[in-house]
C-alpha cells in the first residue's frame, strides 16, 4: 500500500487528510503539534515533529508527500524531497515556485505536481483544456476568491489559509500576460467591481496568480483577479500607504472563524483561437463543518493524490504543473468536484 506523507494539518491540510482517510489510504501526518482533528484511526499516524526534519530522514520506497506547509516552509520542504528523488503533490503555494527545481528534479529522478488547488489548480486546468479544444487561446481571465457570506464594518475577510500568504499574495508584484509578452503590475491595481451572481457587487484586482501559466500556455493576453467584499481592499491600501498598517493585527483580525458563513466563487473566462469562447464559474459555501477554500482546494488535491496511486506513470521525472495533466485526469476533478456539492456551470470535459 502507498503511504501518503501529508506536511501540515491546517484547514486546507486536514480536510484533505479527511477524504483521504475515507478511501482508507495509508496516511502519515506530519505537524508541529497534534492539533486534535482525528480520532484514533488504523489508518492514520501521527507524527508531531518538524517537518522540515522529517523530510530529511523518511525513507519508505513506496510513497508520496503531499506538501500543505505555509508558503514560507513549503518550498523548503519540497527543495529537500527533490533532493531525495519523491514524489510529491505541492500545496504550499511558496513564492518560490518548484519549477525552479526541475533540473534537480531530472538528476535526483524526482517527480513533482505542484500548485494543485482551486486556483491556482482546476483554474489552470480548465485553461488547459479549452487551449486544447480551441486550437490555442487568444484571451484568458481567472477571478476568485473565498470569502464571508456577510460583509462587517472591519475587513470583511477571514483568511481560509495561512494569512502570511495573504499578504505576500498582496505584496508581490502581479506578472500577467498582455500583447504576448509577460510584464509586471504593481500588487493590487486594477481595481473594479464585478457582479457575482450568489453575493452581488464585489470587487476584483490584480494579483500573481498566474505563476507556471506565463510560461506553459500562450496566449495573448491573461490575467489573474482576487476578489474580494468592496472597501477592503483600498483599505489595505490606504492603511499601507500611511505606514499604519500591522501585519501582526492583521493575522489576528483576519483569523478564520468557522462560525461565519463563507464562500469561494470562480470565473474562468477564456476565448479560444477557433473562435469559441468558454466560461466557468465554480461556487461553494462550505459543508459539515468544512470551509468552501478547504473544499474546493483539496477536493483537487485530493483527486490528484488517488488518480496518481490509480496510475503511477501519471506524473513522469521532473516538475509539472497541474495544466500538464490529461483531460481524463480534469474531468475527474471536476466530477468529484460536482459530487461533493460544489456548484460548477459551463462547458464539460470532453474526452
Amino acid at each position: 500500500m502507498t503511504i501518503i506523507h501529508c506536511l501540515g494539518s491546517g484547514l486546507v491540510g486536514s480536510f484533505v487528510i479527511k477524504k483521504l482517510l475515507e478511501e482508507k489510504m495509508k496516511i502519515n501526518l506530519i505537524d508541529i503539534e497534534d492539533k486534535g482533528k482525528f480520532s484514533n484511526n488504523d489508518y492514520l499516524t501521527i507524527h508531531v515533529t518538524d517537518a522540515i526534519e522529517y523530510c530529511k530522514n523518511t525513507s519508505e520506497n513506496d510513497e508520496i508527500y503531499v506538501n500543505m506547509l505555509p508558503g514560507f516552509l513549503g518550498f523548503k520542504a519540497t527543495e529537500i524531497l527533490v533532493s531525495r528523488g519523491k514524489k510529491v503533490i505541492d500545496l504550499s503555494f511558496s513564492e518560490t515556485t518548484p519549477d525552479s527545481l526541475n533540473q534537480k528534479a531530472i538528476d535526483s529522478g524526482a517527480k513533482i505536481l505542484w500548485d494543485v488547488g482551486i486556483a491556482p489548480g482546476f483554474s489552470n486546468m480548465l485553461i488547459a483544456y479549452a487551449s486544447r479544444f480551441g486550437g490555442g487561446i487568444s484571451n484568458a481571465e481567472i477571478r476568485v476568491g473565498g470569502n464571508p457570506v456577510e460583509r462587517d464594518e472591519k475587513w470583511s475577510y477571514m483568511a481560509p489559509f495561512s494569512p502570511n500568504d495573504v499578504i505576500a499574495e498582496y505584496t508581490r508584484p502581479a506578472r500577467i500576460i498582455k500583447s504576448g509578452k509577460i510584464i509586471t503590475l504593481p500588487a493590487l491595481t486594477d481595481i473594479h467591481k464585478i457582479n457575482v451572481k450568489q453575493a452581488g457587487v464585489m470587487e476584483s484586482f490584480l494579483t500573481d496568480g498566474l505563476r507556471s501559466l506565463l510560461s506553459t500556455i500562450p496566449a495573448e493576453d491573461m490575467t489573474e483577479y482576487t476578489v474580494r467584499w468592496p472597501g477592503h481592499i483600498q483599505r489595505y491600501i490606504d492603511e499601507r500607504d500611511s505606514n499604519v498598517l500591522d501585519q501582526r493585527q492583521l493575522i489576528k483580525d483576519w483569523k478564520f472563524d468557522k462560525s461565519r458563513s463563507e464562500f469561494t466563487w470562480m470565473e474562468v473566462k477564456v476565448n479560444c483561437m477557433n473562435g469559441e469562447n468558454m466560461t466557468w464559474t465554480v461556487y461553494d459555501q462550505g459543508k459539515d463543518e468544512d470551509s468552501s477554500m478547504a473544499r474546493t482546494t483539496g477536493l483537487v488535491t485530493a483527486s490528484c493524490v488517488k488518480q496518481w496511486i490509480s496510475n503511477p506513470d501519471l506524473i513522469q521525472v521532473g516538475v509539472h504543473p497541474p495544466e500538464s495533466l490529461p483531460n481524463e485526469v480534469i474531468a475527474n476533478v471536476s466530477q468529484l468536484l460536482k459530487d461533493e456539492g460544489v456548484d460548477i456551470n459551463g462547458p464539460g470535459i470532453i474526452l
